[in-house]
């Protein structure tokens, strides 16, 4: 339900001064028409007051309930309604306190066009502020539920790109783990227990969207000290970090990194190293990560792509 025009305090001070005014011109009227000061002071205190309340139905009653369908039409028979019913309920009222028959009875039956013309504009007026500012409301509701329903479906596909990365990982490294059991059974137990600082370390971090570049690369050390434990001397890596306090989603650069030692170490015998590189500039954070890649004496590596392809639509999504 919208919240109601006469919440705000701006509002039901002008609309206070609003009718205090409209009800001593009401009064000075008939006042300087010859009729006593009496008689001019009930028929503005009564009609006012009425109609007033008559205001005060309208908008409650459009905050309850206002058709999509037929709108103005809806609107223009409630304000017909009440017009009437006002100019009715006041001349009752104003007949039991004055006597029937009198001069103000006949002003009364003479200026009732004029009353009920100018009531109902009064009270078309209010109805037709009142439905702009409820339609208006709605429609601020309306995106703020449709806008928090894109956020949580953003933050539920970023949740499920992170997860989906944890197998992918993981199915690596056990495969390492396993190819080094028989054989190297030391080198099975270490990286056994880097892969436990590596998961202990993403757990912890897992609350956070975004974290300092230092941190990330904290991290991806982690990442790289078990790569090179699979790899051996063969695998190299130097990183250099000139933005240290930059921000950037959590675990964004393990599928690049991963992409590249793939890319740069399976095709090869010999030893390859990693740069990994990241400054400012221009307020704008740059990340370099190199490989001795070269496309014209590498074999097709088989691959999903599912990394890089998940890094791209995380960025999407900020």
């Amino acid at each position: 339900m919208p919240a109601s025009l006469f919440q705000t305090i701006r509002f039901r001070i002008a609309f206070g001064a609003w009718w205090s005014i409209w009800s001593t011109l009401h009064f000075l009227v008939l006042y300087q028409s010859g009729f006593s000061w009496q008689i001019a002071l009930y028929d503005s205190l009564i009609c006012n007051l009425l109609l007033s309340g008559a205001v005060l139905l309208i908008s409650l009653t459009l905050q309850y309930y206002l058709p999509d369908q037929n709108k103005y039409g809806y609107l223009f028979g409630l304000c017909f309604a009440l017009t009437f019913l006002w100019l009715g309920v006041s001349r009752g009222f104003l007949l039991m306190l004055l006597k029937e028959g009198s001069e103000y009875d006949t002003f009364f039956s003479r200026s009732f066009l004029i009353r009920g013309a100018t009531g109902f504009l009064i009270i078309s007026c209010m109805a037709l502020i009142s439905a702009l500012w409820y339609t208006l409301q709605d429609r601020q509701e309306t995106e703020r539920r449709r806008t928090e329903a894109d956020q949580l479906a953003k933050e539920a596909e970023l949740n499920n790109l992170r997860q989906q990365l944890q197998p992918h990982f993981l199915f690596n490294s056990l495969n390492s783990i396993n190819a080094l059991v028989g054989s190297q059974p030391q080198k099975a137990r270490t990286m056994i227990l880097q892969l436990s600082e590596f998961l202990r370390g993403t757990l912890k971090k897992d609350q956070k969207e975004w974290i300092t570049l230092e941190e990330e690369l904290q991290h991806l050390q982690l990442y790289l000290d078990i790569e090179k434990v699979r790899f051996g001397h063969r695998l190299s890596t130097t990183v250099n970090n000139d933005a240290p306090i930059a921000s950037l989603p959590l675990m964004l650069l393990q599928p690049i990194v991963e992409n590249a030692i793939k890319f740069g170490l399976y095709d090869t015998t010999g030893t390859i190293e990693i740069i990994i590189r990241a400054w400012l500039e221009q307020n704008n954070l740059f990340i370099e990560v190199r490989n001795p890649f070269d496309a014209e004496t590498s074999s097709p590596q088989k691959g999903t792509g599912f990394g890089l392809r998940s890094v791209q639509r995380r960025l999407s999504l900020l």
